[in-house]
């Protein structure tokens, strides 16, 4: 790992798998919320500041029934969180076999406890996570994952969150996800 900055990024994209992979328990809230903000007035440093502020106040079992209703549903969310569905309205499509692939490169394969398709938003945070902190260049690099798996999707995702009518935490989320997407695509340039 080259800099602070790649760390900030990787523990970013880390806390983004985390909140979107269930509803954050009590120990997560009281992390967040004990975050010091060390330069508020930045984009990134005020999107901080909002999302401790919301860990601080929300009700945590309002928290688990604003995510059921956000991402799981009777049938499903208000929000599908996949990639191959925001590209092509449907799940288990193209994009979902080209992440396949990326992922068998990266020597990744799915676990089998796990139901979600890798295409679910968690999982595309934690493999840039993984991504960052590897040593070396990894064969897939985190420019050519996100460019390929994260930026065709992933700012409209984030503004259909930051949008929901049901939601108090995850539209912090959300805000704070388009923030930080918007950092990442200058990063990537």
């Amino acid at each position: 790992m080259s800099d602070d900055n790649t760390l900030w990024r990787a523990q970013t994209y880390a806390l983004l798998a985390n909140l979107f992979s269930q509803a954050p328990n009590h120990t997560l809230l009281a992390h967040l919320a004990a975050i010091d903000v060390t330069e508020p007035e930045s984009p990134m440093g005020k999107q901080w500041k909002n999302l401790v502020h919301a860990a601080k106040k929300v009700d945590e079992l309002a928290l688990a029934d604003e995510y059921q209703t956000l991402f799981i549903g009777v049938t499903h969310g208000e929000l599908i969180p996949y990639g191959s569905y925001y590209q092509t309205g449907f799940l288990m499509e193209e994009p979902l076999a080209e992440l396949r692939t990326d992922l068998a490169k990266l020597g990744l394969e799915k676990q089998e406890d796990t139901a979600e398709p890798e295409d679910h938003i968690s999982a595309q945070c934690d493999v840039m996570r993984l991504i960052l902190m590897a040593e070396g260049v990894p064969v897939v690099t985190g420019k050519d994952f996100f460019l390929h798996h994260l930026k065709p999707w992933i700012t409209d995702f984030f503004s259909d969150l930051e949008a929901t009518k049901t939601s108090v935490f995850y539209q912090v989320v959300g805000e704070f996800g388009k923030v930080f997407v918007k950092m990442e695509l200058s990063e990537y340039r």
